[in-house]
């Protein structure tokens, strides 16, 4: 596409693309926006290097004068979006990027991979955190994702709520606090377990957490409270009838003097074994599969879509798709999520004719964009540590906003209306 723009005179034309969902998926009633500060921080080395450039000339993919473009190539439009952490509904214009049609839309790709992934993990992990009722919870995925989406999905869930990731790399990245517990396999090296369990708590003291499943729970769980004493930190149930397992160990633990030792659970947990468990004694859990894959929705549905550009006389003109079931609404959108009370009420989007006159509503409400890059260069206050500890904070003040309704974990239409004016 660059390459014809470029021999056709339009690569040139300033241009406006947005990013949005058509449709929650899997009936979901809210989404959460992720991704953001990943986005923005890989914009800055979005580059074409000679490997790359070499490879586009030796296959005949774009010609002499693109592929010296290429070579040149930096992004120096302007970038709005949700802030990372935002709850979107369908049509929510989550990220708006402005530039000439050329330098933006070779940004597709980075930027749907990202936000696809990173907001469907952040979507279902957000209900698992209201599944959870105040009980944290850590990511355990790692291994059920890609080596660079497992890290990207630590960051997602933590954003949406989750307390702790078992990934050191998210850890040592985004600053997210790391956890973790030993396998199966080192209760399996040793030659008891009383063994595994001694090695381990010699290790790492009595506030450790030990397996208890990997044989019998309520010997294993006696020899626990034996080996590290009555201070031991915690247990884990991986198998079996969790809420079941969970009440007799509490007994057990109360019984011994453990009182204050508490109980985790793992084993292939969703928001809706979550949710059963709340009436259990657990009193964290551990999500793998079940997070990382977005239970079952793996990717957000969102698409990048060029909504106004300029004319030949330089002039804005609205631009939008007219296919059956993929319709798109031109013009740039100024959204607002219009609230009752404190109670989010509405999805607003105020449709532009000309993206650069003031913007206009009849509505009043809390405005969604937020500048991300500009000229260019994008925002600090994003990026890295404090830009994740940020959205992690704008997604609990944009979830205490939603109606009750948004929690129940049934299937349904989404919380709010989008409204177009």
């Amino acid at each position: 596409m660059v390459d014809a723009a470029r021999r056709a005179g339009t690569a040139q034309r300033r241009s406006v693309f947005e990013v949005f969902a058509r449709h929650l998926p899997s009936g979901r009633r809210y989404g959460v926006v992720a991704g953001t500060g990943r986005l923005i921080e890989e914009l800055t080395d979005f580059r074409f290097g000679d490997a790359e450039l070499s490879w586009l000339s030796d296959n005949d993919v774009v010609d002499a004068d693109t592929l010296d473009w290429l070579a040149g190539y930096r992004f120096q439009g302007d970038i709005w979006g949700y802030q990372e952490g935002e709850l979107y509904f369908p049509g929510s214009p989550i990220l708006v990027v402005e530039g000439t049609f050329a330098e933006s839309v070779v940004l597709e790709t980075l930027a749907l991979s990202t936000l696809n992934y990173d907001s469907a993990v952040a979507s279902a992990a957000a209900r698992m955190v209201s599944a959870a009722g105040g009980r944290p919870l850590a990511e355990m995925g790692s291994r059920r994702a890609t080596e660079r989406g497992a890290v990207a999905a630590a960051r997602a869930a933590y954003i949406a709520g989750f307390d702790a990731t078992s990934n050191l790399e998210a850890g040592r990245t985004w600053g997210i606090p790391t956890m973790g517990t030993a396998a199966h396999s080192f209760t399996l090296l040793h030659d008891s377990e009383e063994d595994a369990f001694r090695a381990q708590v010699a290790a790492l003291g009595p506030g450790t957490t030990l397996l208890v499943d990997t044989y019998d729970v309520a010997a294993a769980v006696d020899l626990a409270v034996r080996v590290a004493g009555t201070s031991l930190g915690a247990v884990r149930i991986d198998s079996g009838d969790l809420p079941g397992q969970a009440s007799a160990v509490r007994r057990q633990l109360d019984g011994l003097g453990a009182t204050a030792t508490k109980i985790t659970v793992t084993s292939d947990l969703d928001e809706y074994a979550i949710a059963a468990l709340r009436a259990a004694p657990v009193d964290s859990y551990g999500v793998g599969t079940s997070v990382v894959t977005g239970s079952g929705s793996p990717t957000a549905g969102m698409v990048y879509k060029l909504v106004a550009r300029e004319d030949s006389h330089g002039e804005w003109v609205s631009v939008a798709k007219k296919s059956t079931a993929k319709l798109s609404v031109g013009g740039r959108k100024s959204p607002l999520r219009a609230l009752d009370g404190g109670v989010a009420s509405a999805e607003v989007l105020h449709v532009e004719q000309d993206p650069d006159a003031p913007t206009a509503s009849a509505r009043s409400g809390r405005p969604l964009l937020v500048p991300l890059v500009t000229a260019g260069v994008p925002d600090p206050q994003y990026l890295g540590v404090a830009g994740t500890a940020l959205a992690r904070e704008h997604r609990a003040a944009a979830v205490a906003e939603l109606p009750t309704d948004a929690f129940r974990l049934a299937r349904g239409e989404p919380v709010i209306p989008t409204v177009y004016e």
